[in-house]
């Protein structure tokens, strides 16, 4: 089972989405990319996987066209917001989706408030992303 999470820049959701689904089933290939890569980690977006145990500082932020030439599963999309626009992967893919999420990094207010932001799409991406594993590959064994 292969699956590749995208966003846009591949440094916050689709990190800790990529982590998580990883968490759930070792077996799983899973990757992620961005259409406009920043080549780096949110340092939040680990900070808040690491309380929870995931370790996704070792991961690296990939250009899509990485992934381009590979077979996949499952695409999956996370970007969320109106005003941003969600990446299309012209790769080979059994199975397109978005699980949409806000994105934590474009939070605004205290410190506080933006760390609770990551807490909350990290909390989300996990629900449904596990709903994703349950239902879609598990299943499947």
């Amino acid at each position: 089972m292969k699956v590749l999470i995208l966003c846009t820049g591949n440094s916050c959701r689709s990190q800790m989405a990529h982590g998580w689904l990883q968490s759930f089933d070792k077996n799983i290939t899973v990757c992620s990319a961005g259409t406009q890569a920043s080549g780096k980690l949110n340092p939040q977006a680990v900070k808040v996987m690491k309380q929870v145990g995931i370790d996704i500082s070792h991961h690296t932020s990939d250009p899509v066209e990485k992934y381009l030439e590979d077979e996949w599963d499952y695409v999956i999309t996370v970007c969320g917001g109106a005003n941003e626009s969600c990446p299309a992967f012209m790769g080979k893919v059994k199975h397109r989706l978005h699980i949409g999420f806000d994105d934590p990094s474009h939070a605004v207010g205290t410190e506080d408030f933006i760390w609770s932001e990551f807490i909350r799409v990290r909390d989300e991406i996990k629900a449904d992303f596990y709903k994703f594993y349950l239902e879609n590959i598990k299943e499947n064994k």
